[in-house]
């Protein structure tokens, strides 16, 4: 399994952030490799990615998300991928962004990239277009404040 963990500082407060992170349909304003994502429910998403040649189709459903504070997710077929986002108030107008992303690397390429830090990277530079992206328009483009619990662990089954 490979693992990507990487942080920015933006600079708007932590509702702006949350709210435009949790807007999915723009993350390929700002996420290379992203052709589109469409949200079909509250909690379930649909996405189409080219990366490195590669297309690929996969759903995806919100595991995990508290308004202001963090977004899990989790690939429910196709890429086998799990991830969560989380929001730190720095200041009034500074917040740090935490992503950490573990996936299975599939192909020779994927696993090539996972080795010499090509998916650490791609996801460093989404940040930076996120960053940039944030600050420049002035505000989120739409929000999404529900809350969706953390599914139950442990226990016997």
């Amino acid at each position: 399994m490979a693992s990507v963990q990487e942080s920015i500082d933006v600079a708007v407060p932590v509702s702006t952030a949350y709210n435009q992170w949790t807007q999915f349909e723009s993350f390929p304003r700002f996420m290379g490799g992203v052709e589109s994502i469409t949200q079909t429910s509250d909690t379930s998403t649909h996405w189409v990615t080219s990366i490195g040649g590669v297309k690929r189709e996969f759903d995806a459903e919100i595991t995990e998300q508290h308004p202001d504070e963090r977004v899990a997710w989790k690939s429910t077929d196709g890429e086998s991928h799990a991830g969560v986002v989380t929001f730190h108030r720095l200041d009034e107008n500074t917040t740090r962004l935490m992503v950490q992303i573990d996936w299975h690397p599939e192909t020779f390429t994927e696993k090539v990239g996972a080795v010499v830090n090509a998916d650490a990277a791609q996801v460093k530079g989404d940040l930076k277009r996120f960053k940039e992206f944030i600050e420049k328009s002035g505000g989120e483009t739409g929000a999404w404040r529900g809350d969706v619990a953390a599914p139950p662990t442990g226990g016997s089954g």
